[in-house]
């Protein structure tokens, strides 16, 4: 009983610690609201993440969000749900982002994300006493404000950015709050540069660093390899937390996507449950 305890605590930790993939590529309005409608167009994505594994109560984490672009403004829906255990976690935030030009190469972008987040146990699954109190209480305590900051600068293929996720701990400092693996920190950096004249196939290295509360900052390196012009992507990635991500994605007629992609297990947790498995769905509508 012990060890499934342990092992449970550390699966939560580990659904905290690996975000969802389509951030790194081909969605990173998931990880930086400056991002929100950097195309212009409206574009639908949905994103499911799940352990691949039989333990009961294993992590899953959904993702639905809706960005649009017009001109120099980007609106945004992004609507998150943590599954890990009994432990369910709902982000439901509206965004806004300015595209500032700088010139016809380069831009600054701006963007703030704001809703709310909700922490509850399923009490339907709980073996025991359903009616327990202390599950109750921990149910009865509401939603709060909850919100995102981030920044980017754009110049042809190079991307640079950073944000603020889940700025109610700094709202909440000095008042409880029990979570400890949250995101405090992401900025990250890419080049995405052709290969061939005809820009048929392209490579896009990127780094980025993830500070999380409690624990030790995650850092992320790797690559993309765009090819069919830039309809079909492999992308791979190593993290400083001992595991890697691989990932096959493609951008059919620059309108349908899709991105598959397997996360391998750290080495803390490989010898308790396998890796994960996420599956990524999207729409642009536009330019």
């Amino acid at each position: 009983m012990l060890s499934l305890v342990i092992v449970f605590a550390t699966l939560q930790v580990k659904a905290q610690l690996g975000p969802l993939a389509a951030q790194y590529f081909q969605k990173p309005y998931l990880a930086n609201p400056a991002m929100a409608g950097v195309n212009q167009g409206l574009e639908v994505s949905l994103g499911y993440r799940s352990q691949w594994s039989k333990i009961p109560g294993a992590p899953e984490q959904q993702a639905i969000t809706l960005a649009y672009g017009k001109n120099r403004t980007g609106w945004g829906v992004n609507l998150y749900l943590d599954k890990t255990g009994l432990q369910r976690q709902l982000r439901a935030l509206a965004s806004y982002a300015y595209h500032l030009p700088l010139s016809t190469e380069q831009a600054l972008h701006f963007g703030l994300s704001v809703g709310i987040s909700q922490q509850r146990l399923s009490l339907e699954d709980i073996q025991g006493r359903p009616d327990d109190l202390s599950a109750q209480r921990y149910n009865d305590r509401d939603a709060y404000l909850d919100g995102d900051f981030g920044i980017a600068y754009t110049y042809n293929g190079f991307r640079v950015e950073a944000a603020l996720p889940n700025l109610d701990r700094l709202l909440r400092s000095k008042r409880e709050n029990g979570m400890v693996d949250i995101a405090t920190f992401y900025a990250a950096a890419g080049y995405k540069f052709g290969l061939t004249t005809d820009q048929n196939m392209q490579l896009e290295p990127k780094v980025a660093y993830r500070g999380v509360k409690g624990f030790d900052s995650v850092v992320d390196a790797g690559a993309a390899f765009w090819f069919e012009d830039g309809q079909l992507m492999l992308s791979g990635l190593y993290h400083s937390s001992k595991s890697a991500t691989f990932g096959l994605g493609m951008d059919l007629k620059k309108k349908y996507r899709v991105l598959a992609t397997y996360t391998t297990q750290t080495s803390a947790l490989s010898n308790y449950t396998n890796g994960s498995f996420e599956l990524g769905l999207g729409i642009h509508l536009g330019k």
